[in-house]
């Protein structure tokens, strides 16, 4: 299974605002900044996430962006259900790139690869996103300093 940018870009968003210490006012461009992505891009993955209820937002002086609480236990799996949403990996249906597969009425391959999707995210559901930014991980994300130029 591969995930979306849409998807990384959230993911590497939530790990360095976990990393983040309490005094530490993070910026969307900040955070753009640090994991190397256009802020622009950034800027949708937050606003998903502030959605989702994981981050909040504020504006003026001493803003930025927080993980909530729902945002720092939230386990993984869920988290990239609700990114990526949970459509089968391939679609048997046909649609606007062509006809129906002729296999889809008694097709093992579609089973397994649900079965497979679904074994990904079990893999993540006990993960949470605190999980992720333990030692080694959290001081390099702290460390990240961003290379794009204004």
């Amino acid at each position: 299974m591969r995930l979306t940018k849409f998807t990384d870009l959230a993911l590497r968003a939530v790990m360095r605002l976990a990393a983040a210490g309490p005094a530490e006012n993070l910026t969307t461009r900040e955070v753009a900044e640090a994991v190397d992505v256009p802020h622009a891009h950034m800027a949708k993955a937050i606003t998903r996430l502030r959605h989702l209820g994981v981050l909040d937002t504020r504006r003026g002086r001493g803003g930025g962006l927080e993980l909530t609480a729902l945002g720092r236990r939230a386990s993984v799996g869920w988290l990239v259900r609700e990114l990526e949403g949970e459509e089968e990996v391939v679609s048997c249906d046909g649609g606007p790139s062509g006809p129906p597969c002729p296999l889809r009425a008694a097709c093992l391959l579609r089973q397994a690869l649900r079965a497979a999707q679904q074994a990904f995210y079990a893999t993540l559901d006990p993960l949470t996103v605190d999980d992720l930014v333990e030692s080694p991980t959290g001081p390099v994300l702290i460390g990240l300093v961003g290379h794009r130029a204004p």
